[in-house]
C-alpha cells in the first residue's frame, strides 16, 4: 500500500504562518492498493482539492472514507473534482447517525452554502454508512470503530494483504478510564492493535492540552503513548495545529521520537508518501 498526504492541518492555517514543509491543508489521506483502477480516501478536507487534480485516469472507482463531518474534514468535498465526471463510481461512507448521511451532506452541500446540490452531482455515487465489523472496499479490508471525539466520529483500520493502516486523526484516547495502561478499555485500540502505520491527532503540547480537554484531540504526548499501548510500527503525527510553524512541528517531533519506546515516528506533511 502506498500512503500519501494531502492535508495535515486541524483547520485552515493562518497565511503567513503555514510554511511549505508541512502545508496548510485540512486532513485528506489517499491509500493506493494492488488494484491501479481504485482508490481509497480518507476524509475531505481542504486537502482533497489537490488531490481530485492528480487522481489517475486509470481510477475509475474511489472510496471516500469520512471519520466524522466536522467542517475542517469535508470542507473540501465540493472542490473535488473526481465528483462531477460521469465516467467515476464513488461511494462516500461515514459514521452512523440518527440522522441520514444524505441529509447531513446534504446541509452543506446545497445553497446557500455551496451553488451545486449533492442530488446534481454528474458523478455515480452513493452514500453509505459503516456497518459494524469488517467490510470489504475493492482490494482492502475495512473496519471502522467509534472513538471519543464531539459527535459521532470513527477511526478507520485498512488492511491488504496482511498490511495495515490505522487511521484515527480526531482523537482523544486519554479520556478513557485506564489510559494508556489497559487496550480494552482505551478508544480506538480496537482498529490500531499492531498497525504498520498509525496515523494520529496529535495536535497540543502536554502544556496546551491540559487547557483543552475534552475539546476531541490529543497530545503529542498521548500519541506516542497510544502507539506504544496498541504495537504500531510507525506513528504519523497528524492533525497539526493550524498555528505550528514547521519549527516547532520539527521540535514536536524530535520530543516524540524520544519518548516513543519502540518503532518509528514521523511527522505528516502534505506530499509525503510512505509505501507500507
Amino acid at each position: 500500500m502506498r500512503v500519501t498526504f494531502w492535508g495535515t492541518r486541524g483547520s485552515i492555517a493562518t497565511p503567513g504562518e503555514e510554511t511549505n514543509r508541512y502545508g496548510g491543508d485540512t486532513s485528506c489521506v489517499s491509500v493506493e492498493g494492488n488494484d491501479p483502477g481504485h482508490l481509497l480516501v480518507l476524509d475531505a478536507g481542504s486537502g482533497i482539492r489537490r488531490l481530485g487534480l492528480e487522481v489517475d485516469p486509470a481510477v475509475t472507482r474511489i472510496d471516500l472514507l469520512l471519520t466524522h463531518l466536522h467542517l475542517d474534514h469535508i470542507v473540501g468535498l465540493g472542490f473535488f473534482a473526481p465528483l462531477f465526471r460521469s465516467d467515476l463510481t464513488i461511494t462516500i461512507w461515514g459514521p452512523p447517525a440518527a440522522t441520514p448521511l444524505v441529509d447531513r451532506l446534504g446541509r452543506y452541500l446545497s445553497p446557500p452554502l455551496f451553488p451545486v446540490r449533492l442530488r446534481d452531482l454528474p458523478s455515480s455515487y452513493e452514500l453509505r454508512e459503516v456497518p459494524a465489523g469488517p467490510f470489504a472496499v475493492g482490494p482492502f479490508t475495512i473496519t471502522a470503530e467509534a472513538v471519543i471525539h464531539p459527535d459521532p466520529a470513527v477511526g478507520y483500520r485498512v488492511t491488504e494483504h496482511g498490511q495495515s493502516i490505522a487511521y484515527l486523526p480526531d482523537h482523544e484516547p486519554a479520556l478513557g478510564p485506564d489510559f494508556p495502561s489497559d487496550p480494552a478499555w482505551t478508544s480506538g485500540a480496537g482498529v490500531a492493535e499492531g498497525a504498520d502505520l498509525l496515523i494520529h491527532d496529535a495536535q497540543y503540547t502536554a502544556d496546551e492540552y491540559v487547557e483543552r480537554v475534552g475539546w476531541g484531540h490529543s497530545s503529542v504526548d498521548d500519541a506516542v503513548a497510544f502507539a506504544d499501548l496498541v504495537g504500531a510500527r510507525r506513528l504519523a503525527l497528524f492533525h497539526h495545529d493550524p498555528s505550528r510553524s514547521d519549527e516547532a512541528v520539527d521540535a514536536l517531533l524530535d520530543h516524540a521520537r524520544v519518548a516513543r519506546r519502540g518503532g518509528e515516528v514521523v511527522a505528516a506533511r502534505e506530499g509525503l508518501p510512505i509505501t507500507i
